[in-house]
């Protein structure tokens, strides 16, 4: 009786595997692929929802073919749902914030049609949360958090998510350091506490959303919403011609929903320790 060998494959290609599966050969392969979709994404329409459905394509064979490794985080199971409770708390960040400055602020009614308004800043919303979590969420802190720990990766990607708005109109170092804690450091510990990336991308839809249906600029860029506001009050409360994120109000607010996430995160276990970082 004889028995067959399978031939192992050489050093040379299996070391070539490994290089490839490394974090950073396919954070950096994710990011370029992604970031060619994201333009689509960004330029409104029926083209933004195409996008975004580019962008999760890509993702996925960045994660099947280099990493090689499953995307439990976009599965198709539980999506809407997950995405929707997202979104719960995406509009009541954005509402808490604003009931507590409405004596801050002036309110116009924009004309307009109300179906074409919404279904616009709806469509532009999508096609910046799904590429934007899938870049800085699925791949820049999944691939960190590999190589040094959750509490590192947290970190680097909030820097870097408001470090990138440092290029938006009206910018400062303020608003750029309030963007890395409300956005980086929140929808961070979004992800982490869920291992979701459709509940962090509902949660930053209803929040962009939010913001641009009240007239709000989102990150600097002004919004052609149902109504038109105006800050009357103090930069620093209302967060001036940069928007309500720059306000001092959504930033503590963020940190009273983040702090509670990545407790539970790391009750769960689902936070990677630093000598955890190479395996």
């Amino acid at each position: 009786m004889s028995t067959t060998r399978t031939a192992s494959p050489p050093p040379a290609l299996r070391e070539g595997g490994r290089f490839f599966r490394s974090p950073l050969v396919w954070m950096l392969t994710g990011l370029v692929g992604v970031g060619v979709a994201s333009g689509l994404a960004s330029a409104g329409g029926v083209v933004a929802v195409v996008g975004a459905v580019v962008a999760v394509a890509v993702y996925w064979a960045v994660m099947r073919f280099v990493a090689r490794r499953s995307t439990p985080e976009i599965a198709r199971t539980g999506a809407v749902t997950r995405a929707l409770s997202g979104a719960a708390i995406g509009f009541g960040f954005i509402t808490v914030s604003m009931l507590m400055l409405l004596t801050e602020f002036s309110f116009t009614e924009r004309p307009g049609n109300p179906l074409s308004i919404v279904a616009g800043m709806a469509a532009m919303s999508l096609g910046a949360a799904v590429t934007e979590e899938l870049l800085f969420r699925g791949l820049a802190l999944q691939a960190l958090e590999k190589l040094c720990g959750s509490w590192a990766a947290l970190a680097i990607t909030a820097a870097l998510f408001g470090g990138l708005h440092l290029a938006n109109p009206d910018a400062t170092l303020w608003t750029s350091t309030a963007i890395a804690i409300e956005a980086g450091v929140l929808l961070g510990a979004a992800f982490l506490w869920t291992r979701n990336i459709w509940f962090v991308v509902g949660l930053h839809f209803a929040w962009n959303t939010t913001l641009g249906l009240i007239g709000i600029p989102v990150s600097g860029h002004a919004s052609e919403g149902l109504m038109t506001t105006d800050p009357t009050g103090p930069d620093l409360v209302t967060g001036g011609e940069f928007g309500l994120e720059a306000s001092i109000v959504p930033v503590i607010v963020s940190l009273l929903i983040a702090i509670p996430m990545l407790i539970a995160a790391h009750r769960r276990g689902s936070l990677v320790p630093m000598r955890r970082g190479h395996r």
